[in-house]
């Protein structure tokens, strides 16, 4: 039984009721997780702010990175451990849940060594008076934690929030939080004070509504659907409370004739198959020069009828989905496309060792997409890839920018000046030339436009995010 972490503590949910956590590979229960309330939270954000007003808010900037540096060090010696909860509780394979878990080292790392860079400035001003900024956290910051990266969305939000100067109550998934409750341990380990780490576990209707709604919370960084986004930000309103969102994405993948294949086809799968699609920055448009369209769709079938789903410990392309209805969601779009008489180029395989009851999707390549389509404007959260034909920069800029989404986009070119225009008119937080995703990029600014969000985290951006500007006047005569 895994039970919430508040105060340096391990203990029952108010209501006593707990929720069952679920293989994906297999859909059979094998721990249970509290199901948790408002008393809860309430509980959680009492503790943060006793810990930020007795003890954090004094502790010094140098202070509080040597403490994210121990934490950083005790992840690295736990890697393999978290790698293992995380690849049973989300379905990954091995070698993407040890690559979250060393992510979540480097995100520590990198805040650890960010947090006393944060200074302000003197302004010039009227004679006899020196004015001045600093920055202040907000104080107690919530932060809402999804189920496809729990450790590194996690790294990148709490890490840069302590490193700023916050406290933080964490609602993770209830579909994948058992790695951050181990993350909280080894933060007591490392030395954090009772109060400054909280995670609350349960429904987002009970405690991520709830944790928006309090009032004793300063800020709230919310990573998932838009629907869900629109709730937090409505409920975090009524107080005026400031709000950092990232709320998906449609990512466009636009590959023009003079486009380097061979260096960008393995971009290209990754960017659809990781995490079995189920990415907010997942490249699921692929948009391909008029003239390069059916050889570069040829190649790329030929990559997709080798991909393999299958169990986590088999380490192959990808593994499972979440649950079972993100299944059955990803079953729907490719059912509709072909009632609506979508092409398919090719798919790949489940391994036969794979269980029945799991949640398995083989990764799947369309073409012909229409534009206005569903599989061309909403997320699937799968390993579905949509193909799309385009005549020359301008429509690839129509297409790339025709969704609700902003988040990522992706430019294969060897023209430099196409390089440059594409970059400034594609409407996404992040565009990649030539690569896709850069690594991950824990330095690297990562948020939205349009309804993939607002706000900015990773990078030394997030900190400015997490903190509030303050102006001092001094007249001196």
């Amino acid at each position: 039984m895994a039970l919430n972490h508040i105060h340096n503590t391990a203990v029952r949910s108010a209501s006593g009721q707990t929720l069952p956590v679920i293989d994906p590979a297999t859909g059979e229960v094998y721990d249970t997780i509290e199901r948790s309330n408002a008393a809860d939270i309430d509980a959680a954000v009492r503790a943060a702010r006793e810990c930020y007003e007795g003890t954090w808010a004094r502790t010094t900037a140098a202070e509080r990175g040597r403490l994210l540096m121990k934490l950083s060090r005790l992840v690295a010696e736990h890697a393999d451990e978290l790698a293992a909860i995380e690849q049973r509780d989300c379905g990954k394979p091995v070698a993407q849940a040890k690559a979250d878990a060393l992510a979540l080292v480097r995100y520590f790392e990198f805040y650890a060594g960010a947090g006393d860079k944060l200074h302000g400035d003197t302004i010039p001003y009227l004679d006899g008076y020196s004015v001045l900024t600093w920055r202040e956290p907000h104080g107690v910051t919530g932060h809402v934690v999804p189920w496809n990266y729990p450790m590194q969305i996690f790294g990148r939000c709490v890490g840069g929030a302590l490193a700023a100067g916050n406290v933080c109550v964490v609602k993770p998934s209830e579909d994948a939080c058992l790695s951050l409750l181990r993350v909280a341990e080894l933060a007591v380990e490392a030395g954090f004070p009772a109060g400054c780490i909280n995670i609350v576990t349960g429904y987002g209707h009970e405690v991520g509504d709830a944790l928006a709604r309090h009032p004793g919370v300063d800020h709230i960084s919310f990573t998932g659907s838009p629907r869900v986004g629109t709730l937090i930000q409505q409920a975090a309103a009524e107080r005026h409370c400031p709000v950092t969102l990232e709320l998906g994405g449609k990512g466009p993948q636009i590959v023009f004739a003079d486009a380097d294949i061979d260096a960008a086809l393995p971009f290209i799968v990754n960017a659809i198959v990781q995490n079995s699609g189920q990415t907010c920055s997942a490249g699921s448009r692929l948009l391909v020069e008029r003239s390069l369209y059916e050889p570069l769709l040829e190649r790329l079938g030929q990559r997709f009828t080798e991909l393999r789903a299958g169990p986590p410990a088999m380490n192959l392309d990808l593994g499972p989905l979440i649950r079972q209805s993100q299944m059955e969601r990803v079953q729907g779009f490719l059912a509709q496309a072909e009632a609506d008489g979508i092409a398919t180029v090719a798919q790949g395989r489940v391994a036969p060792e794979a269980a029945s009851t799991g949640y398995y999707a083989a990764p799947t390549l369309l073409r012909d997409v229409p534009v206005d389509h569903r599989l061309a404007q909403e997320e699937v959260f799968g390993p579905v890839l949509s193909a799309m034909a385009f005549d020359d920069e301008d429509h690839a800029v129509r297409i790339a920018n025709a969704t609700p989404f902003g988040l990522v986009a992706g430019v294969w070119t060897r023209d430099g000046g196409r390089q440059f225009r594409m970059a400034k008119r594609v409407r996404a937080g992040q565009v990649f030339i030539n690569n896709y995703g850069a690594g991950g990029g824990v330095e690297l600014p990562f948020g939205g436009v349009k309804s993939s969000g607002h706000g900015r985290e990773k990078g030394f951006e997030a900190l400015y995010g997490f903190t509030v500007l303050k102006t001092i006047a001094i007249k001196h005569g």
